[in-house]
């Protein structure tokens, strides 16, 4: 009882710190309901690329996402439009200017080694690492002064590379240049291997916002092409705020029907699964706050979708429960019993869930990895709701009860009453569904 006790405050508290972070934390709305920007972008030919073709307009697009991405707003849209043009929906983004910025960036990242010209001056020549070499980048920064800078992950191919290129520079400077910009020239004391580096940013370090940019743009790679914006509005809402409340209503008026027919069928375990499933919202709608998670209608879709889940999940327990105390088993040996048996159902219904929604985030569209995304995140809680809250709560209002009421469990006397009626010698046997 009393690890049950522990577990219960340790819900409490998770509960209370979703409930905070809902209170603080704006939502984010898609582009749908609350309007944004819209740019129009065309591919620019150049004298390496002399010709705009669908492959580099597929890795031209690819770049784009992952960069807009990157700022931090999802249920974006960016797809093609005729031959060489791309069509970008942001939503929430009234201010495009950074936006712009942001998106037409080339995010050429270069390691060059230092040459002496004709006249003795220093100049930097390039070395073949850049980018493209890059597995990852992250924002950290430094043990002793604490100032920003970017740590640098290459893969395979660049990590031999910066290998060799440490090896062959060591005494001498290695210059590292963003977009052009030289951003420090440590001196190299020996060979660097385990393809790791740093970019300190020079004497006093990155501002925070600066090195994360640099991370996005790096992590997001570099445009295949230019590509010059060449139109630009603000959109509107098509749903807008009256959608927001129609859905609200909707929600309310469909999450309290099914509670009502949960504590009219299930009488108090209809009662126990209304205050999980009112945990499992907070805690869902934390999680969306939390990452986040942009709502559209679609996703919201989604989210009352899991619900209905989550709902599943308790009723599945709930029938294998009353099947228990009709066939005789104690009221502590039925709850325990009723959860081992439905989890398997469970598991699976939501496993084979769950590989769906992800296999629609990655082919499908922008609107469909909204509902995609949404419903994974709520599927996955709704299990924690089913076995563990739910689980949790039943122990400790009837772990050490007996059966004297089975109309508050909606069953009839008559059912349970000419049943054989098992005692267990031990409660440790009946945890495991085990009777004499």
């Amino acid at each position: 009882m009393k690890n049950k006790l522990i577990l219960f405050w340790i819900i409490m508290a998770i509960t209370i710190a979703g409930i905070f972070v809902i209170y603080k934390k704006p939502t984010s709305l898609g582009l749908d309901l609350v309007g944004g920007s819209r740019l129009m972008l065309e591919a620019q030919t150049s004298d390496s690329v002399p010709k705009i073709t669908p492959e580099i307009m597929d890795s031209l697009q690819y770049a784009i996402e992952n960069r807009v991405n990157a700022m931090g707003v999802g249920e974006t849209i960016v797809q093609k439009v005729g031959l060489k043009r791309l069509l970008v929906e942001i939503p929430n983004i009234t201010d495009t200017s950074k936006a712009k910025e942001f998106i037409g960036q080339t995010a050429q990242l270069e390691f060059k080694r230092p040459i002496v010209g004709a006249n003795g001056e220093i100049g930097w020549e390039s070395t073949g690492l850049t980018g493209k070499d890059l597995k990852k980048s992250l924002v950290g920064s430094t043990p002793s002064t604490g100032e920003w800078m970017v740590e640098l992950e290459f893969n395979a191919q660049g990590a031999q590379k910066f290998s060799d290129l440490t090896k062959e520079l060591t005494g001498k400077q290695m210059a590292i240049f963003f977009n052009g910009k030289l951003q420090s020239a440590p001196r190299v004391n020996e060979q660097i291997t385990g393809g790791r580096a740093q970019i300190t940013g020079g004497e006093g370090g990155f501002e925070y916002t600066e090195a994360k940019e640099m991370v996005d743009l790096l992590n997001a790679g570099a445009l295949p092409v230019g590509a010059e914006i060449i139109q630009e509005e603000s959109v509107g809402p098509t749903l807008g705020q009256d959608s927001i409340n129609k859905s609200k209503i909707a929600g309310i008026i469909g999450v309290s029907a099914v509670m009502i027919f949960m504590i009219l069928y299930y009488r108090v375990l209809g009662l126990i699964s209304c205050f999980a499933l009112m945990i499992y919202c907070i805690l869902n709608f934390a999680i969306f706050k939390i990452i986040p998670v942009t709502l559209t209608l679609t996703g919201i879709a989604g989210f009352i979708l899991s619900i209905g889940m989550a709902i599943d999940a308790n009723i599945l327990i709930f029938e294998r429960t009353k099947e228990e105390l009709k066939m005789g088993r104690s009221l502590y040996t039925a709850i325990n019993s009723g959860f081992d048996r439905a989890f398997t159902s469970i598991f699976d219904s939501n496993v084979s869930t769950i590989m769906t929604c992800l296999i629609l985030y990655y082919f499908g569209a922008s609107m469909v990895k909204g509902f995609a995304l949404t419903l994974i995140i709520g599927v996955c809680l709704s299990m924690f709701s089913a076995i563990t809250v739910t689980k949790n709560f039943m122990h400790l209002i009837f772990g050490s009860s007996e059966m004297k009421y089975p109309q508050l469990f909606g069953l009839k006397k008559e059912e349970i009453e000419n049943t054989f009626v098992a005692q267990e010698t031990k409660r440790e046997k009946a945890k495991f569904g085990v009777l004499d």
